[in-house]
């Protein structure tokens, strides 16, 4: 199976588990499963694409619901399946998002696909595993797809801290010099993109968008401030984030977005 370099590096050594579970990470973690409780229903059938190590997966494996699971890098499968406990109706295989054969048409209640947009960088590829994803999930059923999102990003590692060299990104042709519109490659690893991009590649699926949210807001830019508030200033930030997170004026300033939509009956 054909894999990005990069990607199984960075994955092989970077514990996306540990940021989702940190007080600013928890922020997208809590995010989007607060919006997953929204739509899931009791006896719906569950399939994440890109699991990773299992952190979604295994939280709602833990809730009672039957998860299948696919990830294409072999470490985080290695990990995922460790975690498995004896009370959990899961299961996962290797497989690329891009070809989904191993699975049915019209099987699942919720889709998620919350890492794979991440790391395609060609409109063709990404249509290509929204279309996989929206064939195996059943009409009416309910899809999540997460992007990393440009701005947020420039904002916080090039502006905030300097871990982006702005200037050598426009040069490199990474960053356009008039509108900040970024463009990516496998070995850049992540593909960032602006809400534009994402309408444009979502009008020619049979979908209804239900919500897009900013699903960490500002915790990352933020994530000192976050991560040293006291429990009930957390508490509050959280129903702020949570009221808020949808507000057209505000989603572009966030580093990950929620896209999610409704396969047509």
């Amino acid at each position: 199976m054909k894999t990005n370099p990069y990607l199984t590096d960075f994955y092989s050594h970077y514990d996306e588990d540990e940021r989702l579970a940190s007080r600013y990470g928890s922020v997208e973690f809590l995010t989007t499963m607060r919006y997953i409780e929204k739509y899931i229903r009791p006896q719906d059938r569950v399939l994440e694409i890109g699991a990773g190590t299992g952190r979604y997966s295994h939280a709602l494996a833990r809730r009672g619901y039957a998860v299948d699971a696919v990830e294409l890098v072999e470490h985080n499968i290695d990990v995922f399946r460790r975690k498995i406990s004896p009370d959990e109706t899961i299961s996962i295989i290797q497989g690329n998002a891009l070809d989904l054969s191993a699975f049915p048409d019209r099987k699942y209640d919720i889709t998620l696909l919350l890492g794979p947009l991440y790391h395609l960088y060609s409109k063709e590829d990404k249509s290509q595993a929204l279309r996989e994803a929206i064939r195996v999930t059943k009409p009416g059923g309910v899809l999540f797809a997460a992007h990393v999102i440009s701005d947020g990003c420039l904002l916080d590692e090039g502006f905030h801290r300097a871990n982006i060299n702005v200037a050598e990104y426009v040069e490199k042709g990474l960053l356009d010099s008039k509108t900040f519109a970024a463009s990516s490659g496998p070995e850049d690893l992540f593909e960032l993109v602006r809400k534009e991009d994402i309408d444009a590649l979502m009008a020619d699926f049979p979908v209804t968008r239900l919500h897009y949210v900013a699903s960490d807001g500002c915790a990352l830019f933020m994530r000192e401030a976050v991560d040293a508030m006291d429990d009930d200033t957390f508490e509050w930030y959280l129903k702020y984030h949570f009221a808020t997170c949808e507000r057209e004026d505000l989603l572009g300033v966030t580093s990950h977005a929620l896209d999610i939509f409704r396969k047509a009956q």
